[in-house]
């Protein structure tokens, strides 16, 4: 396999206008899956139109919405302009989910810049009276970022939200259950945690530590996808807030991980990006994994 990884496709103008030509979707263009399980849309996440063409008649069990933390388009916008662009979508979102459904949004928090746009995007969501908060997860990256004048950071932040009353099936992680302790008294018996539950391994809680960050050696890496999210992680959110067969929504495909997810987990994804080449990465990396079997380029990418 070559070893011809390309640079930030986020940042690196020359490269974009190469490969913009080799691009199948122009903006507002969608992309059926010859399957008949996917749509990938080139498509704008805050534009009613544009997600009522993607939809139609079709309500998703799950979102899954990995936005730009304070990127529109590539251009810096100020947090009151991200928090006026973020009600947007995520009241579209609300009006395309079944009545029981969850939602799931990964959130920045600029530890330099008043942890922004976290807690003006949390304090927004109260706007929303469908959705319910339910759990703030925290996923640890193992490389992190920093000075020796500050802790490192090593986190990524995950807001999950409900509507209705929606199922949700409990996920377990590959860490053995060794520590003995939290006593508790069942049935007139005295029983530890190690006693209690259905599986030998630990139950994931609302701080990953087991997920690897996605970097160039893996298998699943997507070349030019800065801060490509773990297919681990999207699978354990699908896998505890959604069924076979039902359908996933993600306003921002990027890398196709969501997609490539839903393939696995046999769901059915509806995906959009505005930017054509990642529509374009995300068609290429489901027709990649279904060719080869393999979920990423490692070394390699996807216009090679």
């Amino acid at each position: 396999m070559k070893n011809n990884p390309l640079p930030r496709l986020d940042s690196d103008q020359d490269v974009r206008e190469k490969l913009l030509p080799q691009c199948r979707l122009a903006p507002g263009e969608v992309w059926q899956d010859p399957e008949g399980r996917h749509r990938v849309g080139c498509l704008d996440a805050a534009c009613g139109e544009h997600i009522a063409e993607l939809m139609g008649t079709h309500r998703a069990r799950l979102a899954v919405h990995d936005p730009p933390y304070n990127l529109v388009v590539f251009e810096e916008r100020k947090v009151h302009e991200f928090i006026a662009w973020s009600k947007q979508w995520v009241a579209l979102t609300g009006e395309y989910l079944a009545a029981d459904a969850s939602l799931y949004i990964w959130l920045g928090a600029d530890q330099n810049e008043h942890f922004q746009p976290l807690p003006d995007f949390m304090v927004m969501m109260r706007e929303f009276q469908e959705f319910q908060s339910r759990s703030f997860v925290t996923l640890r990256n193992q490389r992190g970022y920093g000075t020796q004048k500050n802790w490192m950071a090593v986190r990524q932040e995950l807001l999950y939200y409900t509507k209705g009353h929606p199922a949700f099936e409990v996920q377990y992680t590959d860490i053995p259950k060794i520590l003995r302790g939290y006593y508790k008294e069942v049935n007139g018996q005295r029983t530890e945690n190690t006693e209690r539950g259905k599986s030998e391994n630990i139950r994931a809680s609302n701080v990953w530590v087991d997920i690897q960050q996605v970097f160039y050696r893996m298998a699943e890496n997507v070349s030019g996808c800065y801060a490509q999210k773990p297919l681990k992680a999207i699978e354990r959110i699908i896998a505890a807030s959604s069924s076979p067969n039902e359908l996933v929504l993600d306003f921002f495909a990027h890398s196709g991980t969501t997609l490539i997810a839903c393939e696995q987990l046999g769901r059915s994804c509806f995906t959009i990006d505005i930017d054509p080449i990642f529509c374009e990465i995300t068609i290429r990396r489901l027709e990649h994994l279904r060719k080869t079997g393999q979920t990423g380029w490692q070394n390699s990418q996807p216009f090679e």
